[in-house]
């Protein structure tokens, strides 16, 4: 997985009023969990930019202070109003402990039913994944040259070497729909539950209403 660094500087004080005082000044409060103990720094928000606005997922080389960590990205908040980062949390990782990350997917091959005029529909962008270090990559590749017209591709129909995906194992990832479908504005789900696997689609809803 691709690396990208991040110089930041330690908080001495914390509160609101810190707070507040730094993001006039255009720094973002960041929390570091995952350690000992729990790191508090903050860093200009132009240096998040590479690393917030993209699909891509990295390791974040934090150096703070001339502290060293490698981090991955947990959650960001944003302003409600200007949509201006207001704070970042990160996870602290190490090389011989696994990691849980969301990892892109990316789609490798051509479609069988694509070709015979279907409809890709693509549920999921991303996969939970644990692993090691390592063994994380940039994406991950599904293969969908034998998806036709009424398949789909369930999580548990996928695997990586050295990755346990943490989704659930009957939603779907990716489908391909007829253009009859399509056209009444019908998902891959909906087609699953009509031509695929009534049972397996109505499980899937309800695995999705609870992930939600």
């Amino acid at each position: 997985m691709k690396s990208l660094e991040i110089k930041g500087t330690l908080r001495k004080e914390l509160g609101k009023k810190e707070t507040k005082k730094l993001r006039k000044e255009n720094m973002v409060p960041c929390v570091m969990y995952g350690g000992e103990n729990n790191v508090h720094f903050y860093a200009h928000e132009n240096l998040f930019k590479d690393l917030v606005y993209t699909p891509k997922v990295f390791l974040v080389d934090l150096n703070l202070d001339g502290d060293k960590y490698v981090a991955i990205l947990k959650e960001i908040q944003f302003h409600p109003v200007t949509d201006k980062i207001i704070h970042i949390d990160f996870i602290q990782i190490f090389d011989d402990k696994p990691a849980t990350v969301k990892i892109p997917i990316e789609l490798t091959g051509s479609s069988i039913g694509l070709k015979n005029g279907g409809k890709l529909r693509q549920r999921r962008r991303t996969l939970k994944v644990k692993g090691l270090v390592a063994d994380l990559p940039d994406t991950l590749n599904i293969d969908i040259s034998d998806v036709n017209i009424g398949d789909m591709v369930k999580v548990g129909d996928v695997k990586f070497k050295n990755l346990e995906i943490l989704d659930p194992s009957r939603s779907m990832v990716v489908g391909v729909v007829s253009s009859r479908l399509a056209a009444k504005g019908m998902g891959a789900e909906e087609e699953g539950a009509e031509e695929v696997a009534a049972e397996a689609g109505a499980e899937e809803t309800t695995e999705e209403a609870k992930e939600e």
